[in-house]
């Protein structure tokens, strides 16, 4: 199918269905009003469906936040349990040098003791015999090498054999600190969302319709808006050929569900999308929305081009692919799947390139 069609399809289609929601009516959430206070004579006032909207919107974006603190302290795990690995087998390895090393300086040892424990340079001086003791003199001095050079090397793989110790032992603790992040972030995302779902299954199943309605409807309003100010009349780029890929992967994966923390096959949440695509596309770039914001090349927005990333809210904690005619394709939140929406229908921090 052709993108751009199904891209400008897809834009039409959010319209129309906010055409239908934009009634202007202020829906009440079910929960009923807290009990009347003693000689109150009205109860408070619910809130309307538009709040409710606001307030679920707010708690899938702190758990967008922390599902971002999740990914980078599991990627700064994994990296650290390679090291720790890495760094493990180098003390094996200097472990057995040394063994062999004292193994070496033992033999020597051993063998002036068959010589009845004279140090050499005492048999050279009881010879008469000057060739024996110019003979012996280039032995001793062969030998004095030889154990000044042993010895030198032991205490070098000592040193370095402590030096893999100490390093191993300081990416343990970073691991066990990230570890605690990851738990402290998995708190805190499981935490949000099941607020959001409290709130969200207290709806009549007509006000889950009419609250997927407020979504669209407020996306569309912040995406007319952004195209309003003529940006796509300067956006007229064509994708590199890694960019084609890494959006041909992205819109392969429409229907997916978002699950916070994957990376596919079969789900995904915001940044492990963009990151698979532009894997698939030959591109390594970080894992999360933030990191990718912090270290890939940022470039201005009229410079976009389909397979760019854009960069959402003050916090960098979503992240969407550029796929053209004024469109993302994205893992939105907890209860939705991938799918096609206005590049303009959030608030945009800024947009990087991973193949510039």
């Amino acid at each position: 199918m052709n993108r751009r069609r199904c891209a400008t399809a897809a834009i039409t289609l959010v319209c129309a269905l906010t055409v239908l929601a934009s009634t202007g009516q202020a829906f009440a959430a079910p929960e009923p009003p807290p009990p009347s206070r003693a000689g109150a004579t009205e109860d408070a006032p619910r809130k309307s469906l538009e709040e409710v909207r606001q307030e679920i919107e707010a708690l899938y974006r702190k758990a967008a936040s922390a599902t971002d603190a999740y990914n980078l302290a599991e990627e700064q795990a994994d990296k650290q349990s390679a090291e720790i690995v890495k760094l493990a087998q180098e003390i094996v390895k200097g472990q057995a040098r040394i063994d062999d090393l004292k193994n070496r300086a033992g033999a020597a040892a051993r063998a002036q003791y068959r010589d009845g424990g004279l140090p050499p340079e005492a048999r050279l001086v009881l010879t008469d015999d000057p060739q024996l003791f110019l003979d012996g003199a280039g032995r001793i001095q062969q030998g004095q090498k030889a154990t000044r050079d042993l010895l030198g090397e032991l205490t070098r793989t000592q040193a370095d054999l402590a030096a893999y110790t100490k390093d191993a032992s300081a990416q343990w603790r970073k691991l066990e600190a990230n570890r605690v992040k990851q738990a402290k972030a998995k708190k805190e995302i499981n935490s949000q969302i099941a607020a959001a779902k409290k709130i969200e299954d207290k709806l009549e199943k007509e006000q889950r319709e009419r609250l997927l309605q407020l979504e669209r409807n407020a996306e569309y309003k912040a995406q007319t808006a952004w195209l309003s100010s003529g940006v796509l009349k300067e956006i007229s780029r064509s994708a590199s050929p890694q960019g084609k890929k890494a959006v041909q992967f992205a819109t392969a994966q429409i229907g997916k569900p978002y699950v916070w923390g994957a990376e596919g096959p079969g789900s995904y949440d915001c940044s492990g999308l963009t990151s698979q695509a532009w894997s698939a596309a030959g591109k390594g770039i970080p894992r999360t929305s933030q990191e990718q914001w912090r270290l890939l090349p940022r470039i201005e927005i009229k410079d976009l081009r389909p397979g760019d990333l854009i960069i959402y809210h003050a916090d960098a904690s979503h992240v969407g692919m550029y796929i053209g005619d004024g469109a993302i394709v994205h893992a939105p939140r907890p209860g939705r799947n991938v799918t096609i929406t206005g590049a303009g229908s959030m608030a945009i921090l800024g947009v990087v390139r991973p193949d510039k």
